[in-house]
């Protein structure tokens, strides 16, 4: 057994247990494998492993990846999860299932403008700045109602839900706060009629504080794939 199919098997352990003490079923949370960083060869390893939903950071890379893997096109779901500026969004429209980074309205627009007609609706999440950070993207939760609303009208998007990267903290309950605070702006966009699923919500040291409160899908890269080497990284962020 591979290293990462190991690390799988671990991560998928660790989400079963968690979903078990909250009372939910492991089948609840889905595992989205952050391969950012890492070569194409190791999103073949995992997939190898079973996985079959991978996260991307950086428009580029990801777009690269994607061709890299051309023959796992149909079988891979391509999740871009990092911000996103307006230059980038017609690659992403293209190449992509799911973004999770959607923080306001231009954006949101550019990509339903760009989907392609053959494409199935893009899956897409509200990014919530959910502890105020100044230094963190996504949208204020004040704007959240009105944002939501707006993006769910736009052709050629799907509204899913909404997605947080909450300020680090080591204690348990301190974890839980900001995800039950983005879980009850989803239930707040469910009374207000629209119809979400998704909290997309913990990574590798938070994530059974964040399936404790709800999460739908986990952000995992770490865990799976192991330390990042950003100088060693590929050139092509962006």
């Amino acid at each position: 057994m591979s290293v990462i199919a190991a690390n799988l098997q671990a991560v998928d352990r660790r989400i079963a247990a968690a979903a078990q003490q909250a009372g939910r079923q492991p089948g609840e949370v889905t595992l989205l494998a952050v391969s950012k960083t890492f070569p194409a060869a190791a999103v073949r390893a995992a997939f190898d492993a079973g996985q079959r939903a991978f996260g991307e950071n950086y428009v580029q890379e990801g777009v690269d990846k994607i061709a890299r893997l051309a023959d796992l096109r149909d079988a891979l779901c391509w999740h871009f999860i990092g911000p996103l500026q307006s230059n980038k969004t017609r690659a992403v429209a293209e190449h992509f299932d799911w973004v999770h980074a959607i923080d306001r309205l231009r954006i949101a627009e550019r990509l339903s403008a760009q989907r392609p007609a053959g494409l199935p609706p893009l899956q897409v999440c509200l990014q919530v700045n959910i502890s105020g950070e100044t230094s963190k993207s996504g949208a204020a939760p004040g704007e959240v109602p009105a944002l939501a609303r707006a993006v769910a009208a736009l052709p050629g998007l799907r509204l899913r839900g909404l997605m947080a990267i909450p300020e680090p903290a080591s204690d348990p309950a301190a974890q839980r706060r900001p995800f039950a605070a983005l879980r009850a702006l989803l239930d707040a966009m469910r009374a207000d009629g629209l119809e979400v699923d998704t909290l997309s919500m913990g990574m590798s040291a938070d994530m059974e504080a964040a399936i404790a409160e709800g999460a739908t899908l986990v952000r995992i890269g770490t865990a799976i794939f192991g330390a990042r080497d950003y100088a060693a990284a590929p050139a092509t962020h962006g």
